[in-house]
This record gives structure tokens, sequence and C-alpha cells, in this order.
């Protein structure tokens, strides 16, 4: 508990300057319910997350986006603390399309795993495009794991404070010698409360690994500072870094 109150100060100190400033981003607490299936079994994990994301004008058309999250989770009956965060470096080019590149570190419940990639967002009206290419690697028991990831989603503003969104990814794993292949797939949905800037959100994934299945419901509050859900998106506050993956490995939310 103590770690995990450590490491939420740290996201909290982390956002404080920043939103001071009247840059863009959220505070978000998100709780989640995975069912695993393996070989016949099923077992129940539930995880409570708390993540911070903002994004600051850095020289030009270039933004820098931080993202910090701490997570709690009791799976197969024990308890687990897990902290990840990543830095975010793109550019508009042009009025309608970011692109840039993002470091990412997880300690996934085990090991810490380094993840780099690059990643693109389109805008188009009421919608929004994202996609992003990734390499993670991992130590863990002293057998590395390297991983590529490719992912994309597709979000839809039905309203300016109503989001709807689907998203896919797929990962090429190499584990002691082994390649196995993992793609995750799922939707969710987030309103934004009238004239506050509070909003909910709710979604479903699951993931195909090996012979795993993993089925995973989320719901969330989050506190929105510099602008609404679409303003906070196109400032570069919510990008697509490699989640489908680090979810895999037990990262946060």
């Amino acid at each position: 508990m103590k770690t995990l109150f450590l490491a939420t100060a740290a996201v909290a100190a982390l956002l404080a300057a920043p939103a001071a400033a009247q840059n863009v981003g959220s505070i978000g607490l998100t709780y989640a319910n995975t069912e695993v299936s393996y070989d016949g079994d099923d077992a129940d994990s539930d995880a409570w997350a708390v993540d911070g994301t903002v994004a600051m004008p850095a020289f030009g058309d270039w933004t820098v986006t931080l993202d910090g999250a701490v997570t709690r989770s009791d799976t197969f009956g024990e308890d687990a603390e897990s902290l990840s965060g990543a830095v975010h470096l793109t550019k508009m080019i042009s009025s309608d399309l970011r692109a840039g590149g993002f470091v990412a570190a997880d300690d996934a419940g085990i090991d810490l795993a380094w993840t780099v990639g690059a990643e693109v967002q389109k805008y188009m009206g009421n919608a929004t495009l994202s996609g992003s290419l990734a390499y993670t690697t991992l130590d863990s028991f002293g057998a590395d794991l390297d991983a590529w990831t490719i992912g994309g989603e597709a979000a839809y503003y039905v309203m300016p404070n109503v989001r709807l969104s689907a998203a896919l990814s797929y990962s090429d794993l190499e584990f002691m010698d082994e390649s196995e292949d993992a793609l995750t797939y799922g939707v969710a949905g987030e309103y934004e409360f009238a004239s506050t800037p509070i909003s909910i959100r709710a979604g479903y994934s699951r993931t195909d690994f090996a012979d795993i299945e993993a089925d995973t419901w989320t719901i969330g509050l989050r506190y929105n500072f510099g602008g609404g859900m679409q303003a906070r998106e196109r400032a570069g506050a919510n990008l697509p870094g490699a989640t489908g993956l680090l979810n895999l490995l037990g990262g946060a939310s």
C-alpha cells in the first residue's frame, strides 16, 4: 500500500505543474476485471489503476506528451503493484496529421519492459484514426522476450462529449527460442458530463495468445484539464503507444 501511495503521489506531482500552466491532459481512475481461460481452466483478475497524461507544446509544431500510471492487481489470489510511464515527441505534419515516436517503460508486474516505437494520428472532422508500430524487450527469469506490435484505433465523436472507438493490435513475440502471436481487439465508449471536466469510460477487450484467452471489462472516471475530450486528443494527450502488448504483459489499464 505504501508503494501504491508513493507512486500515486508521483503521478500527481508530475501533472501538477503542467496543469497549472493550462496544458492539456487528464487524470483517471480505472477498474478492470479480466477473465483468463487456459487449457479448460478459468481464473479472474481484478485491477485498479491511477493514470495521468499531459501534452505540452515544445517548440514550433512539436509536442511533448508524458504518461504515467500505477496499477494494483489481484491475480490468482496474489496482490501485485506495477508502474509504467512513457515520453512521446510528436509533430503536426499538417493541420490534421500528427506523427512522432515514444519511449515507454513498464515493470509489467514482473520485470522491466522497455518499448520504443512510432505513432501517427489523423484527424478528420468528428473522427480520429490512430496507429503505432513498436518494439518491446523484456529480460525475465534470465531469458529475453522480444516483440513487435502493430496496432490501430478508429474513434468517432457522436457529439463533442461522446466518443466511441474500436481498436486492434497484433504482436509477434519471441521467448526462449519460441515464437507466438497475440491478437488484441476491443471497443470503448467515453461520455463527458455537460459543463464539467469529468468523463466516464467503459470498454471491453479480448486477447488471444497461444492457448490463452483473456476477456477484460473496464470502467473508469477521468478528469480532463485544458479542454474537453476532443481537444485533449487533438492536442496530443491521447496517443496510441503500444498498449495492446503492455496489457498482455500485465501493465497498467
